[in-house]
């Protein structure tokens, strides 16, 4: 049967040149197959580096080029293999039939075959059968349309795309990916010789599945090349030294949440889904996820990472779980735009807004002490009230009270529009922002509080986040002032490194939700700033969990990761205050409520300072005490024995023992007293 088919080609050949017009009509009759072909999508980073690849809908990886290279070695081994002449036929090669009906002939079997590239193209566009004289008639009679339709470059490009390289795998692009992890645009000679053989019988000459013959076929494919003077003979030895792969190589799968959105928004212009990431920084960033979860054991532990320029709004790496799983962790959930409380990061926000409407300054003293707005009275996470502390003391020790105090002069309304403002996106759960909004009482997503804090980094002005290069731009707005922004930016640039972290200089605040629920650390140097969120996708607590603890570590790594080197946020604006606390203007010296109003004095004397049960830090230092109401002058006894006496004034700095228990009592000038129960350490 074999040899009837060479004697059929010859014919075929012979009586195209004796009816010239008629098979010319034959070939323009010809109906074409469609020429393309759908490819994987491909979301690339920055440089136009593959980030992540998908399936067609057959399950197959089949890559277009996209205009990206294929290493001429390669081409020239595939030719010199396949054939030789592709250049100089016009679909079917004269000489190639006729030797092989010759050696048929002679032989009475095949010998060797007559197909061209351009014949097996013909082949792979209608995936027919050529085990029939139809068949392989038809093949011939697509080949030479092609021919006519295309331009060479048109069909190697298609055979490029679509020659089978074993499993799913189809075209060089995905074959080179798969079994070396690289573009083809540099291949060795043992690996473009591979790349030749594959294709003639993908299924038994699988690296993964039958090195020992893929390794055969690949040193046929040197030797052939090496004769046709390809490869010169060191090169032809030195490419049969190397090992086959023995394993397929995963398609790169970075990014793959952003991903997943970039390719529900479609592509961009250039019909590209191209994005803003980083893909050196995205691959390190999810080592870092994958171990930072794993060393808090097998739980259901999450974590979700975002990096930004905040120049620019770029973001650099985003990453939305340890993996993209459907496991214990949910790593399917991208939780770098999950809605969670932010604990204590909106606090910097809060201070940089009092700093601009003359509130307070850094070196303001503000009193740490139980107070009550209301119906709400916050408290310190640690329990501890420490009096009258700077500002940005406040800031540093992330205490409540002051922050909660400064907020309720501000006003929640206008701090959630600064928040709206800046990009951060916050949600209420129900109602009217209300005081709690300082201590994290509303949610926001990592994306959202990392736009918030590359306002902050960029003086003030508000930073549209994006991730894909082709967006347009947002306008920047005013959200503080650069001042109070470098004044902010330099208090939580004092705060060490937490312990076995890389010794980075980074602005950067921790924060801790009610319940342990979330953990948080976001930071920014001079140019960029990133965000780490570590928790359960779920919402469940995380007993012990603490964002110092936890995020802080992982913080501090990740902008390690980011840039090899650190910039500093640079000098303070002109019309930055730099004075010590002494030579502020009276009324910044302490922090007092504009509705403060004085009132007469009436009712029993109480201890506003320290509270009953309180645990109150004194260091070895005196401690502070207020008294409200009550008639002066005032008695103070501390376990009975008397420590102040006759004093007209209502604040007072204590020498006590410490660290122990005191019962502190207090007299008004009417016999009045009250008493407090409080633990001194």
């Amino acid at each position: 049967m074999r040899l009837r088919w060479g004697l059929a080609l010859v014919a075929v050949l012979w009586s195209g040149a004796a009816a010239r017009d008629g098979v010319d009509r034959w070939i323009a009759a010809t109906q074409m197959p469609p020429l393309t072909v759908e490819t994987s999508d491909e979301v690339l980073d920055r440089t136009g580096n593959l980030l992540r690849a998908y399936t067609v809908a057959d399950g197959r990886w089949r890559m277009g080029l996209n205009g990206a290279p294929v290493d001429p070695l390669f081409t020239q081994m595939l030719l010199a293999y396949e054939d030789k002449r592709f250049f100089e036929h016009r679909g079917v090669d004269p000489r190639a039939v006729a030797r092989a009906a010759g050696q048929a002939i002679m032989a009475g079997k095949v010998v060797s075959g007559a197909s061209t590239l351009t014949m097996q193209v013909a082949r792979l566009l209608e995936d027919g059968p050529t085990g029939t004289l139809s068949g392989k008639l038809r093949q011939v009679r697509l080949a030479l349309a092609l021919e006519r339709h295309l331009s060479k470059d048109d069909i190697l490009a298609l055979y490029f795309e679509r020659a089978p390289y074993g499993g799913n795998t189809e075209g060089v692009r995905a074959a080179s990916l798969a079994w070396f992890g690289k573009d083809p645009a540099r291949l060795t000679g043992a690996e473009a010789a591979l790349l030749v053989a594959l294709p003639q019988s993908p299924e038994t000459r699988r690296p993964d599945r039958f090195p020992d013959r893929a390794r055969a076929a690949r040193d046929r494919v040197i030797a052939h090349v090496e004769a046709q003077g390809v490869l010169t003979p060191d090169l032809a030895r030195i490419a049969r030294l190397d090992p086959v792969p023995r394993t397929r190589r995963p398609i790169p799968q970075l990014a793959p949440h952003l991903a997943d959105r970039v390719r529900g928004e479609g592509p961009g212009p250039d019909g590209a889904l191209r994005t803003t990431l980083d893909a050196g920084v995205q691959s390190r960033l999810e080592d870092l996820a994958r171990r930072a979860v794993a060393d808090h054991g097998a739980g259901r532990l999450s974590i979700a990472i975002v990096a930004a320029d905040h120049r620019n709004g770029e973001v650099v790496a985003s990453v939305g779980s340890a993996g993209y799983d459907a496991d214990g962790r949910q790593g399917f959930v991208d939780m770098t735009r999950a809605l969670r409380s932010p604990g204590s990061t909106l606090k910097p926000l809060i201070y940089a807004m009092a700093f601009d409407d003359g509130l307070a300054h850094p070196e303001t003293l503000i009193d740490d002490s139980p107070v009550a707005f209301g119906s709400y009275a916050p408290q310190n996470f640690d329990g501890a009230y420490r009096g009258p502390v700077t500002v940005a003391e406040a800031l540093r020790l992330s205490l409540n009270i002051p922050v909660v105090a400064l907020a309720s002069e501000i006003g929640p309304a206008r701090i959630f529009s600064t928040l709206e403002r800046a990009g951060a996106e916050p949600r209420l759960p129900a109602g009217a922002p209300g005081l709690a909004i300082a201590l994290g009482g509303l949610g926001v997503t990592p994306e959202g509080l990392t736009a918030l804090y590359a306002g902050l980094a960029s003086g003030g002005q508000s930073v549209q986040l994006t991730h894909r290069p082709d967006s347009v731009d947002g306008v920047p707005g005013p959200l503080i002032s650069r001042e109070a922004a470098w004044q902010v930016g330099h208090i939580l640039t004092t705060l060490p490194p937490p312990p076995n972290a890389p010794r980075i200089r980074l602005a950067y605040k921790t924060g801790t939700s009610y319940g342990h629920r979330d953990t948080w650390a976001v930071g920014f140097d001079g140019r960029y700033v990133v965000t780490v969120w570590m928790g359960r996708a779920d919402g469940t607590p995380v007993p012990g969990a603490f964002g110092a603890d936890m995020a802080a570590p992982i913080l501090f790594e990740a902008f390690s990761r980011v840039t090899p080197e650190t910039r500093p946020l640079g000098p303070p604006p002109p019309g930055t205050l730099m004075v010590s606390h002494d030579a502020l203007p009276a009324p910044l010296r302490e922090f007092r409520s504009r509705n403060a109003v004085f009132s007469a004095i009436k009712g029993q004397p109480e201890l506003a300072f320290p509270p009953d049960g309180a645990t109150v830090e004194v260091a070895g230092g005196p401690l502070a005490v207020k008294i409200r109401d009550g008639r002066p002058p005032f008695t103070v006894l501390a376990n009975g024995a008397p420590v102040l006496v006759a004093s007209h004034g209502r604040e007072a700095m204590l020498d006590l023992p410490a660290p122990g228990h005191v019962s502190l009592s207090v007299i008004d000038s009417q016999g009045r007293s009250a008493r407090a129960q409080i633990t001194l350490r």
